[in-house]
């Protein structure tokens, strides 16, 4: 335990070397102090390709890791090293069940990519498995641990805009291309079933996101609602869905959001969020609007009922540090699962399990209204350790 002047340091194992394994490793090395954090810190530890040594060494030098850093050409080596407190699953939606279960077996405390799993069932199994080994477990949704997020959260439950009855929310990139394509070829992962590519877990996660933090999350523990799920899907060439448009309805609540996500149009048109807000959170009294891209929020606006035509806009920019010259905002969510391991605790209260659960049981459920189809390879509840997800093909 650190003491008062001390801070509380955790150790981490990347597993994976592509892009956003790279960003949230060079948030980890940013320091803490550059975002008036003082209690706890991050020490990288290792990294782990699935497919050699060689990509691992890689990665460490684009990343400009310390000296000292270890480098692993196989996820079980990455899962058995004593040194690692955390192991940050950062492979493909359609990897995380078998990868973040072979690091659980092996004892180790799991931050997960979203979206966490491929189904619910998945999601259930690596929350029991959590529960019985007496780990530490959380779905990586890095934007509900912003600043600007947790604002956000605080205004609603003040009563600031009243009673919140309609959030609608879209993360959408503008990808088409000629003759009904799209821009990336058919086996990348945005639109490969092998991978459970399509808009849904990539993309319209985000849009979910924004639902469920403001019309589940904020709802009394006593009184929460699942919500019922209505959707519409355009499938691609692939199989995999391409436009994906969610109706959440809370009866109980009086309340409902819209979640929409497409690989055709962009929400933000230019870049400049001259098409408006990605997010629009709608009460009684006011609304607020976020302003986009979805996943990394940079400003939002309160529109009252009575404010005869004035907004007040905040801007919340994210911190660098001038070392480095890096600051993504990944770290926000590494600085919450060092806090939970300080404390003992085993889930995050910003996302419990049950939810993480009751997301992937919504995505589900549009998928399968979507007639959406993927491989059992990446579908079964079943950990397996040998599985060609966890062992490269190797």
């Amino acid at each position: 335990m650190a003491s008062s002047t001390t801070p509380f340091t955790i150790r981490w194992g990347i597993m994976a070397t592509g892009g956003i394994a790279q960003t949230f490793t060079q948030d980890l090395l940013t320091n803490p102090a550059t975002r008036d954090v003082q209690d706890i810190a991050h020490k990288l530890v290792a990294v782990a390709s699935s497919s050699s040594k060689d990509s691992a060494v890689s990665f460490l030098k684009k990343v400009k890791a310390p000296a000292g850093v270890k480098a692993y050409g196989s996820y079980a080596e990455l899962v058995n090293d004593p040194d690692v407190d955390i192991v940050y699953v950062a492979t493909p939606h359609s990897h995380h069940f078998q990868n973040a279960m072979l690091a659980l077996q092996a004892g180790k405390n799991v931050l997960c990519e979203k979206a966490f799993t491929v189904n619910a069932s998945q999601a259930r199994k690596l929350v029991e498995t959590a529960k019985a080994k007496n780990l530490f477990l959380m779905e990586a949704v890095w934007t509900r641990y912003f600043p600007l997020s947790i604002k956000i959260r605080e205004l609603i439950q003040s009563g600031s805009i009243g009673t919140v009855y309609r959030v609608i929310a879209d993360n959408s990139f503008g990808t088409d291309g000629p003759n009904g394509t799209l821009t990336f070829p058919d086996e990348n992962r945005m639109v490969n079933p092998d991978l459970a590519g399509g808009a849904l877990l990539d993309l319209g996660i985000y849009s979910l996101t924004w639902l469920f933090q403001t019309l589940y999350h904020l709802q009394p523990e006593a009184e929460k609602e699942a919500p019922k799920t209505v959707a519409a899907i355009n499938k691609y060439k692939t199989g995999a869905d391409e436009m994906t448009n969610i109706i959440l309805q809370f009866p109980e609540h009086k309340s409902m959001g819209v979640a929409m996500t497409t690989l055709r149009v962009a929400t933000d048109v230019d870049g400049q969020n001259t098409a408006g807000p990605a997010i629009k959170i709608q009460g009684s009294l006011g609304e607020i609007q976020v302003m986009g891209p979805a996943y990394r929020p940079l400003q939002y606006k309160i529109v009252k009922k009575d404010s005869a035509g004035k907004i007040e806009v905040v801007d919340c920019p994210i911190p660098k540090d001038p070392e480095r010259d890096f600051g993504h905002g990944m770290f926000w969510e590494a600085d919450e699962c060092a806090r939970c391991l300080r404390d003992g605790k085993k889930e995050s209260a910003t996302l419990p399990w049950s939810e993480s659960i009751v997301i992937m049981e919504v995505m589900e459920e549009a998928l399968k209204q979507g007639d959406i189809k993927y491989p059992e390879l990446i579908t079964t509840d079943v950990y397996d350790p040998k599985s060609p997800l966890n062992t490269g093909g190797k």
